[in-house]
């Protein structure tokens, strides 16, 4: 089921030009004297945008769009609205202490939106963190097994199936606390870099992080350089507390929303929140002006006609390098 959904993905992608700044297919005009090579690189974008009133637009046409790299505009190539472009997604939830009292509502509302976002094509995988970071499911499009998955979630329960996934900078070392920055370096380093198309984390947690061995930065990059959006219900028990700014910086660099939760009520509210987010995008495609393959990293802004409105997109992308 696996390699179909991978097929399906790779095929949807060639179809509208859904990759990350991957090498396009090199340019072969022929001219007297041989065959002259340049290779062009295909920048996408997933964008979302809500009016003053934070209700979502979805109506906008390829003119009302404008792209900036680096302050320099850009030419847009590709241009549709995405609303069954199969969706790639792990759910993250946060088992650490802080969030004892809170996981029976994470539990239950973590399964109806998974019952609900996923459709035929999708795939997700459902992963914990606290001392650990533990695979509760990998990826499927069985939404019987994620939510079994999701009920699986314990509090502070060490050695329950550490996935030990990444052999760099994580490797099999316990760590005392809240893994958060190494639960999104997993995540996307060793799970969703092989994916394609739309990719997207949604965790529940307080964001407080305590013993990762990456840096918020490093988690950051990790993301931006696989492509996938960053998306938080911010669950804080007030015993607690939770980082917002930690919160806002890891979803507002990478084109995903923090959504405060103070209910059960709320919870579920904000789960069809960010489902609703998922399935009403538009997908634009450049090829930048900036032809280095030098790998750093690039600024990118999204704006709109109207000034009025608010473009939810990642803020760069890294540059492959040559």
């Amino acid at each position: 089921m696996q390699s179909m959904h991978k097929l399906l993905m790779q095929c949807v992608t060639a179809t509208v030009a859904v990759s990350l700044a991957v090498p396009a297919m090199p340019q072969e005009p022929v001219a007297q004297g041989g065959t002259i090579k340049s290779q062009v690189n295909l920048v996408n974008l997933f964008a979302t945008v809500r009016d003053k009133n934070k209700r979502i637009v979805p109506n906008l046409k390829q003119e009302d769009f404008k792209i900036l790299e680096d302050n320099q505009g850009q030419k847009i190539s590709f241009f549709s609205r995405e609303v069954a472009l199969p969706i790639t997604l792990a759910l993250l939830l946060d088992t650490s202490g802080s969030e004892q009292n809170n996981l029976p509502a994470i539990q239950d509302a973590g399964s109806q939106f998974i019952s609900r976002i996923i459709r035929k094509g999708d795939e997700a995988l459902v992963m914990s963190f606290d001392s650990n970071v533990d695979l509760l499911s990998d990826f499927t499009d069985e939404r019987s097994q994620l939510e079994r998955a999701i009920r699986r979630s314990r509090i502070n329960v060490p050695d329950q199936g550490s996935i030990g996934l990444n052999p760099g900078p994580i490797g099999s070392r316990q760590i005392t606390g809240t893994a958060l920055y190494d639960a999104i370096y997993l995540a996307c380093g060793d799970k969703l870099a092989t994916e394609a198309g739309r990719k997207a984390i949604v965790i529940v947690t307080d964001a407080q992080d305590e013993g990762s061995k990456v840096k918020l930065e490093e988690a950051i990059e990790a993301a931006q350089k696989t492509d996938t959006v960053i998306h938080i219900l911010l669950v804080v028990d007030p015993r607690y507390g939770g980082n917002t700014s930690v919160a806002h910086k890891l979803t507002e660099e990478t084109g995903g929303r923090t959504i405060f939760v103070r209910s059960e009520k709320k919870l579920m509210e904000a789960f069809d929140e960010i489902s609703e987010e998922l399935r009403s995008q538009y997908t634009l495609g450049y090829y930048p002006t900036n032809t280095a393959l030098d790998g750093k990293f690039r600024k990118i802004k999204i704006e709109t006609a109207d000034h009025d409105l608010k473009v939810l997109a990642r803020k760069g992308y890294y540059a492959p390098k040559g």
